[in-house]
C-alpha cells in the first residue's frame, strides 16, 4: 500500500544506500581486477562483464514485470508470486543453457584464452535472472528493507569473493568465476525474504504464466533498446575516431555512467506507484524533478571540479577531455531522465512509446557515422537524447492524465475507455 511521505523518504534513503554499496563494491572489484590481471586479461574480463550487462536485461525485465503486477493487483499477490517465481526459474534455466551452448562462440568472438570464462558467464546468468524475479516481488510489495539487503548482497560478496580468488590465481576465468559465485548471494537473501510465500488466494486468468512471460519479453526488448541507446556511442567512438580520441571519449563516458546510475534508486522506489493509475502522474512528475535536479547538480559539480572529475576517469593521461567532462555529465543526466520515462512506459504497459527509443537508437547510429571528433559525437548524443526525453515526456504526460487502467491491467468495463489511443 502507498507509503507516507516520511516512510517514502526513509525507503528511498535505504534503497539509495544499498544501491550505493552495491555500485561502489562492484566498482572496487573492477579496479582491483584491473590491477591484478593486467591489460590483456583485464580486457577479456571487461568484455565478459559487458556481455553480462546485456544478459542482465532478462533479469531487469522479470523484475519490472513482477513489480508492476504485484503493485497493481495486490488482491492476487499470492498467485502473482507463484507465477513470477516459476517463470523466473524457467527463464533463468533456459538462459543458462543457451549461454552454455554458446560458450565456444563467446570464447572465439571475445578472443578469450580459455573456455572457462564463457562457462562462468553462463553460470552467472542463472542466479542473476532469479534475483530479478525475487527483487520484483519485493519491490511490488514495497518491502524496502529486504530489497535493500538483496541489492547490498549483490555487491559486497563480489568484492570479497572475487578479490580472494584473484589473489589466489589471477586470470580472466577465475575473475568471472568469482562473479558467478557471488551472484548466488542475493538469491539466498531473496529466498530467505520470500520464505513462506503464500500458496492460496484468488486466481485471475490475466496473471497466467503465458501472459506474464509475454510481458517479460516485451519488457526485455524495451530495456534492451534503452541499454543499446546508452552504450552505442562507445561503439561509434571506436569506429569513427582514432584510438587516442576513442580513449578520451571512453573516459568521458565514465562520468556519464556515474551520473546515470546516481539516481537509479528513484526508479526502484517509485516504480510500484508508477504502475498504479491513480498515482502515476504525480509520482512521474516528482521522479522527473528529482532525477533532473540530481543531474543538474552533478553537471555543475563536474564543471566546477573538473580536475577532480579528471582524476576519477583516469588522470592526466586524459587531460584533453577535461573541458568536456561537464558535457558527458549532462548526457548522463539526460539518460537518467529517459530511464525514468522508459520505466514509466513499462509500468503502464505502454507499447508504442518504446518505438521512440528504437528510432532514437537508429538515428544516433546513422548520424554518428559522420562525426570526426570527441566533442562532435558528444553533442550529437546529447541532442538525440534530449529530443527523445522531450518526446517521451510529452507522451507520458498525456497518457498519465488518464487514470483508467489499460486492457492488460484490468478486464474491459462497459463505458470505460479501453486504452489510450497512443498506447493501445
Amino acid at each position: 500500500m502507498p507509503k507516507s511521505t516520511g516512510e517514502g523518504l526513509r525507503s528511498g534513503g535505504g534503497i539509495a544506500l544499498a544501491m550505493g554499496v552495491m555500485n561502489v563494491a562492484a566498482y572496487g572489484f573492477t579496479m582491483i581486477a584491473a590491477r591484478l590481471l593486467g591489460p590483456s586479461d583485464y580486457g577479456a574480463f571487461a568484455a565478459l562483464m559487458n556481455l553480462l550487462l546485456v544478459v542482465n536485461v532478462v533479469s531487469l525485465a522479470m523484475q519490472t514485470t513482477a513489480a508492476r503486477r504485484v503493485s497493481h493487483d495486490p488482491d492476487h499477490v499470492a498467485q502473482i508470486e507463484r507465477t513470477v517465481l516459476r517463470v523466473t526459474y524457467l527463464a533463468a534455466a533456459a538462459l543458462g543453457v543457451v549461454l552454455l551452448l554458446l560458450a565456444p562462440v563467446v570464447e572465439r568472438v571475445l578472443r578469450l584464452e580459455h573456455l572457462g570464462g564463457a562457462v562462468a558467464l553462463a553460470v552467472a546468468a542463472v542466479p542473476l535472472t532469479v534475483m530479478g524475479g525475487q527483487a520484483g516481488v519485493l519491490q511490488g510489495e514495497r518491502r524496502w528493507a529486504p530489497l535493500a539487503w538483496v541489492y547490498a548482497s549483490a555487491g559486497v560478496p563480489r568484492l570479497l569473493v572475487g578479490t580472494a580468488l584473484l589473489l589466489w590465481r589471477p586470470s580472466e576465468t577465475v575473475a568471472m568465476a568469482g562473479v558467478a559465485l557471488a551472484c548466488f548471494a542475493p538469491v539466498a537473501v531473496g529466498s530467505w525474504a520470500l520464505r513462506g510465500t503464500r500458496i492460496t488466494g484468488p486466481v485471475a486468468a490475466r496473471h497466467a504464466g503465458r501472459r506474464l512471460a509475454l510481458e517479460g519479453l516485451h519488457n526485455s526488448q524495451a530495456l534492451f533498446a534503452f541499454f543499446m541507446l546508452s552504450n552505442v556511442d562507445i561503439v561509434l567512438a571506436r569506429r569513427v575516431l582514432d584510438a587516442h580520441d576513442a580513449g578520451l571519449y571512453a573516459a568521458g563516458v565514465i562520468v556519464a555512467k556515474a551520473v546515470l546510475f546516481l539516481p537509479q534508486f528513484v526508479v526502484v522506489v517509485t516504480f510500484p506507484a508508477l504502475a498504479t493509475p491513480a498515482e502515476r502522474r504525480r509520482v512521474l512528475l516528482r521522479s522527473l524533478a528529482a532525477v533532473s535536479g540530481l543531474g543538474l547538480v552533478a553537471v555543475a559539480a563536474t564543471y566546477l571540479l573538473s580536475g577532480l572529475a579528471l582524476a576519477f576517469v583516469g588522470g592526466r593521461a586524459f587531460a584533453d577531455v577535461q573541458g568536456d567532462l561537464w558535457l558527458f555529465a549532462l548526457i548522463g543526466g539526460t539518460l537518467a531522465v529517459i530511464q525514468v520515462l522508459v520505466y514509466s512506459v513499462l509500468a503502464r504497459r505502454g507499447r508504442r512509446s518504446v518505438v521512440l527509443v528504437w528510432v532514437a537508437l537508429v538515428v544516433l547510429g546513422v548520424l554518428g557515422l559522420g562525426v570526426d571528433s570527441v566533442a562532435a559525437l558528444a553533442w550529437l548524443v546529447l541532442a538525440v537524447d534530449l529530443v527523445l526525453a522531450v518526446a517521451l515526456t510529452a507522451v507520458s504526460l498525456v497518457v498519465t492524465s488518464r487514470t483508467e487502467p489499460t486492457p492488460e491491467e484490468e478486464p474491459q468495463v462497459p463505458g470505460v475507455p479501453a486504452a489510450d489511443p497512443w498506447e493501445g
